[in-house]
């Protein structure tokens, strides 16, 4: 079970690399593809991406700074600063990069057809656009950024989505925590947690003000739960 980079031709020129990293199990199971924070496909999102593998399921983490800095970044790298601004328009276009993926994986032998968005920091809107419009089964968000200016696109998504920040999470302040409280209310297919005493980035153990390990784990067994209810037999959604 040992990860690899692959290319991935991207549908609108180019190509961009991918860490992908597939089971030892036998039979067809979901995908989870993990949409990183802006530090990109660093050793943190190489290690999620084998914990989700090594439960039993293809994981797939794509570069989507390749447009503007591709590869991993370092914390203290400036150009971590500039990589995903104008932050919108690079959002949009990873869009495709995620779509992209999402096709790649599913011409694996061992895919179902199925899959999760996962998104941490910079990619938590994935986790609503992936469900909304670009063919993933389920959502799940860690400490996503720019969360409020995605609300609007729940509606309409009948597919599970999870929201997860930490109460102290300078990326999600109070209003935009609020706001997200009330959607489950109305929306059966989405959970909102907020973990009370928890900082933005809580998810990544290279960084050591903020990693919560109880956090971490919920988070982990969310996103589980989640692709265990993708296992399904019958309810393949490969393209042709």
């Amino acid at each position: 079970m040992a990860g690899k980079t692959i290319k991935i031709r991207s549908s609108g020129g180019g190509e961009f690399d991918c860490y992908l990293v597939t089971p030892d199990a036998k039979g067809k199971v979901p995908a989870i593809v993990l949409a990183s924070a802006v530090h990109g496909v660093d050793k943190d999102m190489r290690s999620i991406a084998d914990e989700f593998a090594a439960a039993g399921y293809i994981a797939a983490a794509p570069d989507l700074f390749w447009r503007t800095v591709p590869g991993p970044l370092g914390r203290d790298d400036d150009r971590t600063k500039t990589r995903s601004q104008p932050r919108l328009q690079v959002i949009k276009s990873g869009e495709a990069d995620m779509a992209d993926t999402l096709a790649e994986v599913r011409k694996l032998p061992q895919s179902n057809g199925r899959a999760a968005a996962m998104g941490f920091c910079f990619g938590g809107p994935y986790a609503i656009l992936g469900p909304k419009r670009l063919g993933y089964d389920a959502g799940i968000s860690c400490h996503g950024t720019q969360l409020i200016d995605y609300l609007n696109d729940l509606e309409g998504v009948t597919r599970p989505v999870s929201i997860m920040w930490g109460d102290q999470d300078h990326a999600a302040p109070p209003p935009v925590q609020e706001a997200y409280r009330a959607v489950p209310a109305r929306m059966k297919n989405v959970d909102v947690n907020i973990f009370p005493g928890v900082f933005h980035g809580y998810m990544m153990r290279d960084n050591k003000k903020a990693f919560s390990e109880d956090m971490y784990k919920f988070s982990m067994g969310r996103a589980l739960a989640l692709l265990k209810g993708l296992r399904g037999e019958g309810q393949s959604r490969r393209t042709a």
